[in-house]
């Protein structure tokens, strides 16, 4: 029992140590300014333009549905108006940073992990080192880069779109007057629920790159270990997202108004 037990323990800890390996190795990176503008700019078309349809329809659709739903209950209590304070608190503070996240792990994080793999087992990371060009400042740092500056604005445009969404269900599905919807929503959304919204998308961004690029780098045993870095990419990258916004949500919700107070 002890051993049945131990074991994953030792091993995620393990992964976390490495996961904190390459965290101080990117830093390194970035304090002596090995920055690739090009690929910084490529990266941050490939994971900011070329995200923003997924996006912008999860955002739209979620927002959509999350005022439907709500009217529905909200209908009951004769308080249809508030349901667009509902959709822009909940889009901006949980919905839109969780599923923006968790899609661009599916999109963006295999995707790093493919590539990243296909080097790695092919020997283009070999080759990198022996042209005395560090993997990390190549391969890790711009992609991290592009991913911080990328993904808080991803999450601002799925919030917006889903905020819009709610607004085309509630005043034209439902009747509700726009002068009311508006003035709720306005009333009700603070300046707290943007700075969380864009706390969580650069948290997220980087647990998105961490992981992904981790795997990439650990690849092996060909193109069968190429798809299951890509598979365990998404996978822990998705699941790292959910748990961390917990804590996120715990720890903003405490000391974020408190900061704004001061």
């Amino acid at each position: 029992m002890l051993v049945a037990l131990g074991k994953p323990v030792l091993l995620f800890l393990d992964y976390l140590g490495q996961l904190y390996e390459l965290t101080c190795k990117i830093l390194e990176s970035l304090l002596r300014g090995k920055i690739r503008g090009r690929i910084l700019l490529n990266q941050i078309v490939e994971i900011g333009f070329r995200s923003q349809p997924v996006v912008i329809i999860t955002g739209a659709f979620v927002g959509a549905v999350l005022a439907a739903q709500g009217l529905f209950q909200l209908s009951g209590l004769k308080m249809e108006s508030m349901g667009g304070a509902l959709v822009s608190v909940g889009m901006l503070r949980e919905l839109g940073p969780v599923l923006t996240g968790v899609m661009l792990a599916g999109r963006v994080g295999a995707s790093m992990s493919a590539e990243i793999g296909t080097m790695q087992v092919t020997e283009q990371v070999d080759a990198l080192r022996s042209m005395s060009v560090n993997p990390i400042d190549y391969l890790v740092t711009p992609r991290m880069i592009a991913m911080i500056i990328s993904v808080p604005l991803l999450i601002t445009e799925a919030s917006a779109f889903g905020i819009t969404a709610s607004w085309v269900v509630g005043t034209q599905t439902f009747g509700i007057s726009e002068a009311w919807w508006v003035h709720h929503t306005q009333e009700h959304t603070e300046i707290a629920d943007i700075y969380i919204a864009l706390i969580k998308g650069f948290v997220f961004g980087i647990l998105i790159v961490l992981i992904s690029c981790h795997q990439g780098l650990k690849a092996k045993d060909g193109a069968v270990g190429v798809g299951k870095g890509t598979t365990r990419a998404m996978v822990f990258s998705s699941l790292a997202i959910l748990i961390i916004n917990f804590f996120l949500t715990m720890l903003l919700n405490v000391f974020l108004p408190i900061g704004l107070a001061n």
